[in-house]
């Protein structure tokens, strides 16, 4: 009796266990309305999350292609006066940054060197950096002092009223002479250095940031290079970030320009972008080095 008893409760268990396993269609266990509806939102969370990031990602990547149109594809080659770029991106994630560089042979046959940086890191900042190139090239053609061209650059921007601004360092430079002209709109000082052992950190009187008032005047420095040395023109990201203040990054790559400031301008650049991971900086960084020769030498 005892063990017929056993034998049935064993079947059913049995039984139970084979229905649990493989259940029938109408009987599959289903989890509470509540539950489904919690998936069912998640679910388009996820969805929704992954088209924003498509969506991003692809305003990333247009971003980057109309930054590298912008810039120069090659840099001018000049008597007695060599150039050299370095370029760091931005470290913030899909952020696109806003630093341009730019150098040209002007119409009285000096070079234009300029360098800047773009609020915001995104498509709408891009474009205006090219903006901003192409407006200062064709300001140089009418006039060559920088200080002309960063005034008529500032209203012409502030006229379009995008809302963004740019810094910027415009540098007039005649290599015959060794005739420099130079302003600055809001931008980091240039650096230099030269054999005759004197260097320094240009920290002349600047104006405000391109496009943020109109009739705005840039104060223009004048000096005369009469030895071999290197400029160096920069942006805020090679001197300035969360582990380095700006005048510390000054210092640093000016003692770097006065100890390579006869080297290759290609090397003294690497050089002096390697300065930027030190920094902990987020935002991109560019550096502009011209190589001068020294003055041309008359005949006796």
């Amino acid at each position: 009796m005892r063990e017929r008893q056993q034998r049935r409760e064993q079947r059913e268990r049995l039984a139970l266990r084979q229905q649990w396993e493989h259940p029938a269609r109408d009987d599959a266990p289903r989890l509470p309305d509540s539950t489904q509806d919690l998936l069912s939102t998640l679910g388009s969370l996820v969805d929704e999350a992954a088209e924003q990031m498509k969506v991003e990602r692809t305003r990333v990547e247009l971003a980057v292609a109309l930054q590298r149109h912008m810039l120069p594809p090659e840099l001018p080659r000049l008597d007695r006066l060599r150039l050299a770029v370095r370029y760091a991106p931005s470290q913030r994630g899909l952020d696109v940054g806003g630093d341009w560089y730019d150098a040209f042979t002007m119409g009285d046959g000096t070079v234009g060197l300029a360098i800047g940086d773009v609020q915001g890191h995104d498509v709408e900042a891009a474009a205006f950096m090219g903006q901003i190139r192409v407006g200062l090239r064709a300001l140089a053609g009418a006039t060559s002092d920088p200080g002309e061209i960063l005034r008529h650059a500032n209203d012409l921007l502030v006229s379009m009223g995008g809302g963004l601004f740019a810094t910027c360092c415009f540098l007039r430079f005649d290599p015959a002479t060794g005739c420099l002209d130079l302003a600055r709109a809001g931008h980091i000082p240039m650096v230099w250095a030269c054999e005759d052992g004197n260097w320094g950190i240009a920290q002349d009187r600047g104006g405000p940031p391109l496009g943020v008032l109109a009739g705005e005047r840039y104060p223009v420095t004048h000096r005369v290079v009469t030895v071999a040395g290197s400029l160096v023109l920069l942006t805020d990201g090679v001197v300035e970030g969360p582990a380095c203040p700006v005048g510390s990054g000054l210092d640093r790559v000016a003692a770097m320009v006065r100890g390579g400031f006869l080297d290759e301008p290609d090397v003294l650049a690497g050089r002096v972008i390697a300065a930027a991971e030190r920094t902990g900086h987020e935002d991109d960084a560019a550096v502009l080095v011209a190589r001068y020769d020294g003055p041309a030498r008359r005949a006796a």
